[in-house]
Protein backbone atom coordinates (compact mmCIF):
# COMPACT_ATOMS: atom_id res chain seq x y z
CA UNK A 1 0.00 0.00 0.00
CA UNK A 2 1.15 3.53 -0.81
CA UNK A 3 0.52 6.40 1.61
CA UNK A 4 0.50 9.88 0.09
CA UNK A 5 0.85 12.78 2.50
CA UNK A 6 -0.43 15.86 0.72
CA UNK A 7 0.00 19.42 1.96
CA UNK A 8 -0.21 23.02 0.83
CA UNK A 9 2.72 25.41 1.22
CA UNK A 10 2.84 27.64 4.31
CA UNK A 11 1.28 31.09 4.44
CA UNK A 12 3.00 33.66 2.20
CA UNK A 13 3.23 37.44 2.09
CA UNK A 14 0.81 37.59 -0.83
CA UNK A 15 -1.65 35.36 1.04
CA UNK A 16 -1.84 38.01 3.76
CA UNK A 17 -2.32 40.73 1.13
CA UNK A 18 -5.06 38.73 -0.64
CA UNK A 19 -3.01 38.72 -3.84
CA UNK A 20 -3.43 35.87 -6.29
CA UNK A 21 -0.15 34.01 -6.75
CA UNK A 22 -0.65 31.23 -9.26
CA UNK A 23 2.68 30.68 -11.02
CA UNK A 24 4.15 33.81 -9.47
CA UNK A 25 5.64 33.71 -5.98
CA UNK A 26 6.13 35.41 -2.64
CA UNK A 27 8.06 34.47 0.48
CA UNK A 28 6.71 32.50 3.43
CA UNK A 29 5.65 34.59 6.41
CA UNK A 30 6.83 33.82 9.93
CA UNK A 31 3.45 32.21 10.52
CA UNK A 32 3.95 30.06 7.42
CA UNK A 33 7.40 28.92 8.56
CA UNK A 34 6.12 28.12 12.05
CA UNK A 35 3.20 26.10 10.70
CA UNK A 36 5.51 24.16 8.38
CA UNK A 37 7.83 23.47 11.31
CA UNK A 38 4.89 22.15 13.32
CA UNK A 39 3.83 19.86 10.47
CA UNK A 40 7.44 18.69 10.12
CA UNK A 41 7.44 17.65 13.77
CA UNK A 42 4.17 15.82 13.25
CA UNK A 43 5.66 13.88 10.35
CA UNK A 44 8.99 13.10 12.04
CA UNK A 45 8.13 9.44 12.53
CA UNK A 46 7.10 8.93 8.87
CA UNK A 47 9.96 7.46 6.76
CA UNK A 48 9.45 9.16 3.40
CA UNK A 49 10.70 7.42 0.28
CA UNK A 50 10.32 10.55 -1.81
CA UNK A 51 9.10 14.14 -1.68
CA UNK A 52 7.53 15.72 -4.75
CA UNK A 53 7.04 19.46 -4.67
CA UNK A 54 5.80 22.17 -6.96
CA UNK A 55 8.78 24.00 -8.39
CA UNK A 56 7.45 27.29 -6.99
CA UNK A 57 9.73 28.64 -4.29
CA UNK A 58 7.01 28.80 -1.62
CA UNK A 59 6.38 25.07 -2.02
CA UNK A 60 10.05 24.11 -2.21
CA UNK A 61 10.83 26.14 0.92
CA UNK A 62 7.98 24.41 2.75
CA UNK A 63 9.19 20.99 1.59
CA UNK A 64 12.71 21.63 2.91
CA UNK A 65 11.31 22.53 6.32
CA UNK A 66 9.07 19.45 6.41
CA UNK A 67 11.89 16.99 5.79
CA UNK A 68 14.39 18.82 8.00
CA UNK A 69 16.50 19.86 5.00
CA UNK A 70 17.03 16.33 3.64
CA UNK A 71 17.36 17.78 0.16
CA UNK A 72 18.15 14.47 -1.50
CA UNK A 73 14.53 13.36 -0.99
CA UNK A 74 13.05 16.35 -2.81
CA UNK A 75 12.05 16.39 -6.48
CA UNK A 76 10.69 19.76 -7.68
CA UNK A 77 8.38 19.59 -10.71
CA UNK A 78 6.53 22.14 -12.82
CA UNK A 79 3.72 19.60 -13.16
CA UNK A 80 2.58 20.37 -9.59
CA UNK A 81 2.65 24.16 -9.94
CA UNK A 82 -0.50 26.12 -9.17
CA UNK A 83 -2.94 26.98 -11.92
CA UNK A 84 -1.72 29.84 -14.12
CA UNK A 85 -3.99 32.82 -13.57
CA UNK A 86 -2.38 34.91 -16.30
CA UNK A 87 -2.98 38.64 -15.86
CA UNK A 88 -4.67 38.08 -12.49
CA UNK A 89 -1.40 37.12 -10.83
CA UNK A 90 -0.04 39.64 -8.37
CA UNK A 91 -3.35 41.49 -8.19
CA UNK A 92 -5.61 41.65 -5.15
CA UNK A 93 -9.02 40.03 -5.09
CA UNK A 94 -10.65 43.46 -5.16
CA UNK A 95 -8.65 44.51 -8.22
CA UNK A 96 -9.57 41.33 -10.10
CA UNK A 97 -13.24 41.65 -9.19
CA UNK A 98 -13.27 45.19 -10.54
CA UNK A 99 -11.56 44.32 -13.83
CA UNK A 100 -12.99 40.83 -14.47
CA UNK A 101 -16.20 40.54 -12.43
CA UNK A 102 -17.84 37.74 -14.46
CA UNK A 103 -14.74 35.54 -14.69
CA UNK A 104 -13.82 36.06 -11.04
CA UNK A 105 -17.35 35.19 -9.89
CA UNK A 106 -17.40 32.09 -12.07
CA UNK A 107 -14.05 30.82 -10.78
CA UNK A 108 -15.16 30.94 -7.15
CA UNK A 109 -18.88 30.19 -7.48
CA UNK A 110 -19.28 28.03 -10.60
CA UNK A 111 -15.80 26.85 -11.56
CA UNK A 112 -17.08 24.52 -14.28
CA UNK A 113 -18.12 27.66 -16.23
CA UNK A 114 -14.88 29.60 -15.59
CA UNK A 115 -13.47 31.39 -18.67
CA UNK A 116 -9.69 31.78 -18.59
CA UNK A 117 -9.33 33.49 -21.96
CA UNK A 118 -9.95 37.19 -21.10
CA UNK A 119 -6.97 37.27 -18.69
CA UNK A 120 -4.83 34.73 -20.58
CA UNK A 121 -4.90 32.13 -17.83
CA UNK A 122 -4.78 28.33 -17.89
CA UNK A 123 -8.00 26.50 -18.62
CA UNK A 124 -9.26 24.72 -15.51
CA UNK A 125 -9.87 21.54 -17.48
CA UNK A 126 -6.29 21.61 -18.87
CA UNK A 127 -4.97 22.24 -15.35
CA UNK A 128 -7.03 19.32 -14.06
CA UNK A 129 -5.51 17.00 -16.67
CA UNK A 130 -1.99 18.20 -15.76
CA UNK A 131 -2.47 17.47 -12.06
CA UNK A 132 -4.14 14.11 -12.58
CA UNK A 133 -1.30 13.04 -14.88
CA UNK A 134 1.30 14.12 -12.29
CA UNK A 135 -0.44 12.20 -9.52
CA UNK A 136 -0.78 9.05 -11.60
CA UNK A 137 2.91 9.18 -12.54
CA UNK A 138 3.82 9.40 -8.85
CA UNK A 139 1.68 6.36 -8.04
CA UNK A 140 3.29 4.46 -10.91
CA UNK A 141 6.75 5.28 -9.56
CA UNK A 142 5.79 4.30 -6.00
CA UNK A 143 3.40 1.42 -5.31
CA UNK A 144 4.27 1.08 -1.61
CA UNK A 145 5.80 3.19 1.15
CA UNK A 146 5.32 6.86 1.98
CA UNK A 147 5.40 9.83 -0.37
CA UNK A 148 5.04 13.51 0.51
CA UNK A 149 3.57 15.99 -1.97
CA UNK A 150 3.87 19.74 -1.33
CA UNK A 151 1.70 21.81 -3.62
CA UNK A 152 -1.04 24.46 -3.72
CA UNK A 153 -4.69 24.97 -2.82
CA UNK A 154 -6.22 24.47 -6.27
CA UNK A 155 -3.88 21.54 -6.94
CA UNK A 156 -5.14 19.78 -3.81
CA UNK A 157 -8.76 20.60 -4.58
CA UNK A 158 -8.43 19.06 -8.04
CA UNK A 159 -6.84 15.93 -6.57
CA UNK A 160 -9.78 15.64 -4.18
CA UNK A 161 -12.31 15.87 -7.05
CA UNK A 162 -10.36 13.13 -8.82
CA UNK A 163 -10.47 10.81 -5.82
CA UNK A 164 -14.10 11.58 -5.02
CA UNK A 165 -14.96 11.32 -8.73
CA UNK A 166 -16.86 14.60 -8.67
CA UNK A 167 -16.97 17.27 -11.36
CA UNK A 168 -15.29 20.68 -11.28
CA UNK A 169 -18.66 22.14 -10.35
CA UNK A 170 -17.96 20.92 -6.80
CA UNK A 171 -14.32 22.05 -6.70
CA UNK A 172 -14.83 24.38 -3.74
CA UNK A 173 -16.84 22.02 -1.55
CA UNK A 174 -15.55 22.10 2.07
CA UNK A 175 -13.14 21.85 3.70
CA UNK A 176 -11.03 24.88 2.86
CA UNK A 177 -7.39 23.87 2.30
CA UNK A 178 -5.31 25.88 4.76
CA UNK A 179 -1.56 26.40 4.45
CA UNK A 180 0.29 23.28 5.75
CA UNK A 181 -2.98 21.38 6.25
CA UNK A 182 -2.52 17.62 5.97
CA UNK A 183 -4.43 15.31 3.66
CA UNK A 184 -3.66 11.58 3.70
CA UNK A 185 -4.41 9.32 0.75
CA UNK A 186 -4.02 5.54 0.71
CA UNK A 187 -3.50 3.86 -2.67
CA UNK A 188 -3.88 0.12 -3.16
CA UNK A 189 -4.48 -1.84 -6.36
CA UNK A 190 -5.01 1.40 -8.24
CA UNK A 191 -7.74 2.59 -5.90
CA UNK A 192 -7.52 5.85 -3.94
CA UNK A 193 -8.94 6.21 -0.44
CA UNK A 194 -9.09 9.42 1.58
CA UNK A 195 -8.02 8.89 5.18
CA UNK A 196 -7.70 12.53 6.25
CA UNK A 197 -8.54 15.86 4.57
CA UNK A 198 -7.26 19.33 5.42
CA UNK A 199 -6.27 18.51 8.99
CA UNK A 200 -4.66 21.33 11.01
CA UNK A 201 -4.24 19.63 14.39
CA UNK A 202 -0.45 20.20 14.33
CA UNK A 203 -0.99 23.97 14.34
CA UNK A 204 -3.61 23.66 17.06
CA UNK A 205 -1.13 21.69 19.17
CA UNK A 206 1.52 24.33 18.51
CA UNK A 207 -0.83 27.05 19.75
CA UNK A 208 -1.64 25.12 22.93
CA UNK A 209 2.00 24.34 23.62
CA UNK A 210 1.74 20.56 23.17
CA UNK A 211 3.72 18.56 20.63
CA UNK A 212 4.08 15.20 18.88
CA UNK A 213 7.26 14.10 20.62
Amino acid sequence: MLSIYLTRHGETEWNTEHRLQGTKDSALTEKGVNAATALGKRLTSVPFDAVYTSSSNRARTTAKILVNHQYDLITPTDALKEINFGQWEGKTSDEIQEEYPAEFDAFWNSPHTYNHLPHQGEALQVFQQRIEKALLEITQNHTTGNVLIVAHAVVIKVILTMIKQTSLEYLWDPPFIEGTSLTLIKVQNGEFHLELVGDMSHVEKQLTGSNYE
